[in-house]
């Protein structure tokens, strides 16, 4: 492969723009290409950059892309990254990797048959506090994990729904809160807790009258090394705009982080405003460390761009990875783990039972298209 990769970025939306402006800065990345099922839309997109905007995902692998961001939105993920592995490009999956498992293993069943890297995006685990939890976990520092823990309370407008024709249908966006808004946090609580054994769960819509999807969940479940954890998650709180992701260790100390607030971001509409931050840090002989950190993560959030800064290191990090020059931080099957913990949400609202891990797909999954999905 070239020292320069020839990208490309596939879904011309708000989304597709933080791609599109870490391609064409980053040195890594000869930004080539751009595809849209809209043609005036990609058209419109790749004047912009500079680029070509193709009518066909196979016309971007004639042109010699070799790695494309798929930015299309959630239920689309899957037909264009499928396309473009079999057309033998690497894939950067935006968030959340898929909205069913089925689609999670269609991308990575091409993958694997192609040769070709899959990627996921959850860009706040580079985050520095984030990073730190994970960090003192596997030094030890707190034991074992022994109980996690995912908050976010935030809110949506009918104005945020009416942005995009896609948002809150089912068809169109894939599910609400879980599928959009909280893959971050469920992320961080996966990569922090481990593998889940079972989970029961409720979503339900509490104030949204005008659409289809969820605004709010919660779930409890047990992890396979036999920590617990619990997680609520909404856009049904009005001005409750924070998220906030907690380990608690066998030791008896606890880590935490403020991955959002201040207001909801929403990609092409908000910045961030408040920076992550450590929250609760209770090591043994490091409680000291809080203030400092806190400190030093601000100042470092306020001397970069922070709303495109963590885009930028996520999809560093990926061509990177495609030269060999670095591991692959988040690999397509990371994104799968939490699109497998919102599915057992879904099923265990629908069956009123436990779900057991690990998920296969199901027909059920399906079923969320359909406007009146609850059970």
């Amino acid at each position: 492969m070239a020292e320069k990769i020839k990208t490309g970025v596939i879904g011309c939306g708000k989304v597709g723009d933080f791609h599109a402006r870490s391609f064409a800065r980053l040195k890594e990345s000869e930004f080539t290409a751009v595809y849209s099922r809209n043609f005036d839309r990609a058209r419109a997109f790749a004047e912009k950059y500079g680029v070509k905007a193709t009518r066909s995902i196979e016309e971007m692998a004639v042109m010699g892309v070799e790695a494309v961001s798929i930015c299309t939105p959630h239920p689309n993920h899957a037909g264009p990254a499928v396309a473009a592995l079999e057309a033998g490009m690497h894939v950067l999956v935006e968030k959340p990797f898929a909205s069913t498992l089925r689609d999670c293993d269609r991308i990575l069943d091409a993958a694997r048959k192609a040769g070709k890297t899959a990627g996921a995006v959850c860009q706040r685990r580079f985050y520095a506090p984030c990073l730190r939890i994970r960090e003192a976990i596997d030094a030890g520092k707190i034991g074992t994990p022994a109980l996690g823990t995912v908050i976010m309370h935030g809110w949506r407008d009918e104005a945020y729904y009416g942005s995009d024709a896609w948002r809150g249908e089912w068809a169109g966006e894939g599910g609400g809160v879980l599928v959009n808004q909280a893959p971050h946090q469920i992320d961080l609580l996966l990569w922090y807790m481990g593998e889940v054994d079972s989970l029961y769960g409720f979503e339900a819509n509490l104030n949204h009258a005008y659409i289809e999807v969820e605004d709010t969940a919660a779930a409890s479940m047990r992890f396979k090394n036999g920590a617990i954890g619990n997680i609520v998650v909404s856009n049904s709180q009005n001005p409750a705009l924070y998220g906030k992701v907690r380990v608690f260790g066998s030791n008896g100390a606890s880590l935490g982080v403020k991955t959002d607030g201040g207001q909801m971001f929403i990609a092409g509409m908000t910045s961030i405003t408040e920076p992550p931050v450590n929250d609760i840090w209770t090591v043994p002989g490091e409680e000291q460390y809080l203030e400092t950190w806190v400190q030093e993560d601000s100042d470092f959030f306020n001397s970069v761009d922070s709303t495109y800064y963590f885009h930028d290191r996520q999809i560093e990090n990926f061509l990177r990875s495609l030269s060999g020059s670095e591991k692959l931080l988040i690999p397509g099957e990371e994104g799968r783990r939490t699109v497998e913990l919102f599915t057992a949400i879904y099923r265990s609202t629908a069956l009123g039972e436990a779900i057991k891990f690990p998920l296969a797909p199901d027909d059920m999954d399906a079923r969320r298209t359909a406007p009146r999905f609850r059970g």
